[in-house]
């Protein structure tokens, strides 16, 4: 999926104490390179980015995180992008990407953090005053590589299905859950003139849209997507799946990735492993690898139920927090097991347009939210997604560092990582 020409590095991290950092670049572009990288430096930068980021169990972490805190200034946000980068940018790599840069090349950065620092934004991460590195350097994540060479997994390429449907799964309605509450609208009533109610309505018009509708507004707040629907959707054939919605992501300190949960519109009875929650049975990411085995008198495996296509967005909050634990099977990896070869999620939890306008003040016509589902799902589309991707998070830098209004803040665009094979 990247162009030949681009050189790429690949960086891998391991924690030990200190935050040790190999990286090498593939055709020998330059020499391969290691650093140890002190601990108590990273640990006040992650620190700090955290203090930066909405904390739903915080009364009042959502408003704080949008207005005073360190992603609700220009000046304050750069403070917070420096002390990543001094605390984890070794010279010598900063270096090799510096030379390419003067010479008008841009590298694709292929990482492969820690769990200590897998929330890390390093597109917003400031190298120099006038530079970040989504300026200089293409970013992905590399997908563990005990899931991509699981030896059971069915991966799916985009080559051989990008004209299949896309499957959508937007804003599904939870059962027990009112519209204005925890597990309620994302997006809220949707305008047919919306940007992503127009997007909807482009894959209608193509023939490609799941669920098919008449008019593209059925398409939101569906009370039919439940986890039958969606393998029977995926089960058709498909070369895309857009989920937009609510996900509870399992904490680090349990151990427990594979306890992060996907709400669809699934009722209490509906037979998987997570805990009803009122009326409603999240779908985890155990259901997605394992299916019903211990469940049913004749299992049938998660991959087989739920066959993955090649490209999925997961658009919720911490929808890729299972990158934040040693052994990482959450959402992302369940989806990689099912036969992705790309996954598009958030490293931490995401403010809705109406958290935008009527918190932080920005103008009703803003739609940050709806702006960044429509570029990750056009990056989809793309057959270089990560660099396309990247391309729409620069001209969200520019517009920031130029108007520096909330709606162009990172603390929306910068939350999204892309992981792939």
């Amino acid at each position: 999926m990247t162009a030949p020409e681009q050189p790429t590095v690949i960086v891998r991290m391991a924690d030990a104490g200190d935050l040790y950092m190999s990286w090498r670049w593939l055709g020998n572009v330059y020499d391969q390179g290691a650093s140890m990288l002190p601990g108590t430096a990273v640990d006040e930068a992650v620190a700090q980015l955290a203090a930066a980021l909405p904390n739903p169990a915080e009364p009042g972490g959502l408003e704080r995180a949008m207005t005073t805190g360190a992603f609700a200034s220009y000046d304050s946000e750069y403070l917070v992008a420096q002390a990543l980068s001094r605390a984890l940018l070794p010279y010598g790599l900063g270096a090799q990407l510096y030379d390419l840069h003067v010479r008008g090349i841009r590298p694709h950065i292929r990482l492969q953090p820690s769990p200590r620092v897998a929330q890390i934004p390093w597109e917003i991460i400031a190298p120099d005053p006038d530079l970040r590195l989504v300026d200089i350097a293409d970013i992905s994540l590399l997908a563990p590589a005990s899931i991509v060479h699981g030896p059971d997994r069915t991966a799916r390429t985009w080559s051989a299905t990008r004209q299949l449907p896309v499957v959508a799964v937007l804003d599904p309605r939870v059962p027990g859950f009112r519209a204005d509450s925890a597990l309620g609208s994302v997006l809220g009533r949707m305008d047919p003139e919306a940007p992503l109610a127009q997007r909807v309505a482009e894959y209608r018009a193509q023939g490609r849209l799941v669920p098919a509708v008449d008019d593209p507004i059925e398409v939101f707040r569906r009370t039919d997507i439940d986890r039958s629907w969606l393998g029977e959707a995926l089960r058709g054939g498909a070369s895309r799946l857009t989920y937009v919605g609510h996900v509870t992501a399992a904490a680090p300190e349990s151990g427990q990735s594979e306890a992060s949960e996907l709400h669809l519109a699934c009722a209490a009875e509906a037979i998987g492993f997570a805990t009803p929650i009122r009326a409603h049975r999240p779908l985890s990411a155990k259901d997605l690898l394992l299916g019903t085995h211990t469940l049913a008198t004749e299992p049938t495996a998660g991959p087989q139920l739920w066959p993955i296509p090649s490209r999925v967005a997961l658009i919720a909050c911490e929808s890729g927090g299972d990158m934040r634990f040693s052994e990482a099977l959450g959402l992302v990896a369940a989806m990689i097991n099912g036969g992705a070869e790309l996954v598009t999620a958030s490293r931490w939890p995401l403010p809705t347009d109406l958290a935008f306008q009527r918190l932080a003040g920005a103008p009703p016509e803003a739609h940050p939210l709806q702006d960044a589902i429509c570029a990750i799902d056009t990056a989809h589309e793309h057959p270089d997604p990560i660099t396309t991707l990247a391309t729409w998070q620069r001209t969200r830098l520019t517009t920031w560092r130029t108007q520096r209004t909330i709606e162009h803040s990172p603390l929306l665009w910068s939350a999204f990582a892309t992981v792939q094979t």
